[in-house]
C-alpha cells in the first residue's frame, strides 16, 4: 500500500520536472503515463485524496483537484451541478491505472466514459488564461453523478496549480517510515538490562528501579493501566526451588549459606502516551463527531477535519487508517 503526501502550490509539470530529485530510484522516467479525470460527490473528496493509501501501486500517482469558478455556468448548461461534485485530475502510470480503479469500479459501481477538455471561451475574461488544443481523456465517475460531456479549463492540465496529493508506493513509504523512526528514536536497539546484585549477608534487599525500553510509538495502547509485579526469571543453572544448605565434608570448612530470592519489578507502571499531537487532535475530533451522531460519510464535509487532515499530511501522519479504525 502507498502513503499519501500533500505538496502545496504545484503543477503536474513541476512534479514531473522534479520527480527524479524527489523520488530517486523509485521514479521510472521511462514508464508510460496517462492523465485521467475522476468525478466524485463533494462530500467524499477526502476518501479520494487518500485513496492511494489502500492501493498497491508501483509508481508515484499524482492528483490535483480543480474547482470550476467562472466556467461553472458552462458545466451547469449540460445538466451537471458543479457544486455537487469534486473534479480530480490524475497523472498515473499505465500499469497502475487498473489497480487504482479496480475497487471503485467493481465494488462501488463507478462508471467509465470520456470527457472532452476545452479552453474556457475568452468571453468569460478569466485572468491569465491560456489557450490549448481540445483533447478527449478517460473519465471515471461515481454512479450518483450524471455523465459530463465537456469540461472547460483556463489552462492545460499540465499547468493547473493547486494542492498536489502524491501517493508513493510501498518501498518509498517504508523508507519514510524508517527515517521517521530514527528521528523519533523508535525501534532502535534496546539498552542492555541493568543487573541488580542481591547481598548475601543481609536478608533485606533494596530494589532499584529497572528502566523499561519503549518498543514502539504505540506501546501505550498495549500496556494495561495496572500491571502486577512480575518476578525476574531464574537462570538455567538455578532452577526455582527451596534454598538448600550443603553439608560440608569434615575436611573442609563449611561455606556460608547463600539464599537467593526472586526480586519483583516495581508495580504501577504509568501509562505511556507517545502519540503525536496531531494524532490526538484528529482522534478527538472524530470521537466528537461520532458522539454527536454524525455519519462517517458526512464527516468529510466538516471544515475542521479538512484542516486537520492537511496538517497531518504535512507531518506525514496517515489519518485514513485511524479514521477507518474509529468509525468501523
Amino acid at each position: 500500500m502507498g502513503i499519501t503526501a500533500m505538496i502545496p502550490n504545484m503543477t503536474f509539470q513541476q512534479l514531473m520536472d522534479e520527480a527524479n530529485s524527489r523520488w530517486g530510484e523509485i521514479w521510472d522516467s521511462g514508464a508510460a503515463r496517462l492523465e485521467i479525470m475522476l468525478l466524485c460527490p463533494r462530500k467524499e473528496r477526502k476518501l479520494l485524496e487518500l485513496h492511494g493509501d489502500m492501493i498497491e501501486h508501483g509508481q508515484p500517482v499524482m492528483g490535483i483537484f480543480h474547482r470550476p469558478r467562472a466556467e461553472a455556468e458552462l458545466i451547469s448548461q449540460q445538466g451537471f451541478d458543479p457544486k455537487a461534485a469534486s473534479f480530480q485530475f490524475l497523472n498515473i502510470s499505465n500499469a497502475d491505472m487498473g489497480p487504482w480503479m479496480q475497487q471503485l469500479v467493481t465494488q462501488e459501481g463507478w462508471l467509465r466514459s470520456t470527457v472532452e477538455l476545452a479552453p474556457v471561451p475568452f468571453s468569460l475574461d478569466i485572468p491569465s488564461q491560456r489557450t490549448f488544443e481540445k483533447r478527449t481523456i478517460l473519465c471515471f465517475r461515481h454512479p450518483s453523478l450524471p455523465p459530463l460531456g465537456n469540461y472547460f479549463l483556463p489552462y492545460p492540465i499540465s499547468a493547473l496549480i493547486g494542492k498536489a496529493f502524491v501517493s508513493l508506493p510501498r518501498r518509498q513509504a517504508a523508507e519514510l517510515a524508517r527515517q521517521q523512526a530514527e528521528i523519533l528514536g523508535v525501534g532502535l536497539a534496546k539498552p542492555e538490562p541493568e543487573i541488580v546484585e542481591v547481598p548475601v549477608v543481609e536478608p533485606v534487599v533494596e530494589v532499584e528501579q529497572v528502566p523499561i525500553a519503549v518498543e514502539d510509538a504505540f506501546v501505550s495502547e498495549m500496556i494495561p493501566e495496572e500491571v502486577e509485579s512480575v518476578a525476574l526469571p531464574q537462570s538455567a543453572e538455578q532452577p526455582e526451588s527451596t534454598p538448600t544448605v550443603e553439608t560440608p565434608s569434615p575436611a573442609t570448612p563449611a561455606p556460608p549459606v547463600v539464599v537467593e530470592e526472586s526480586v519483583p519489578l516495581p508495580s504501577g507502571i504509568p501509562e505511556i502516551d507517545d502519540s503525536l499531537p496531531i494524532e490526538r487532535e484528529f482522534r478527538a475530533l472524530i470521537q466528537e463527531l461520532l458522539d454527536a451522531g454524525v455519519d462517517p460519510a458526512d464527516m468529510m464535509t466538516d471544515p475542521r477535519l479538512e484542516d486537520i487532515t492537511e496538517r497531518a499530511l504535512a507531518q506525514e501522519f496517515e489519518t485514513w487508517p485511524v479514521f477507518m479504525q474509529m468509525v468501523s
